[in-house]
């Protein structure tokens, strides 16, 4: 099944950056912090190789504005 949280973090960075590219109608800073906070939430409860992937993750999101 997988890391539940994980997967929100995926998603909710993948919404923020798509709300900063206003391809969706959602409010930018809204959607970057949900993605922080789901980031935070699955960095507390991922493996290694999770944890790796959250920081690309992080990265990711430092780039929207």
């Amino acid at each position: 099944m997988g890391n539940a949280l994980f997967q929100k973090a995926r998603e909710t960075v993948a919404l923020a950056e798509q709300a900063q590219a206003a391809q969706i109608d959602l409010c930018p800073i809204e959607a970057k912090q949900v993605a922080r906070n789901a980031l935070s939430s699955a960095f507390a409860n991922s493996t290694v190789a999770e944890k790796e992937q959250l920081h690309d993750l992080q990265d990711r999101l430092d780039q929207v504005e």
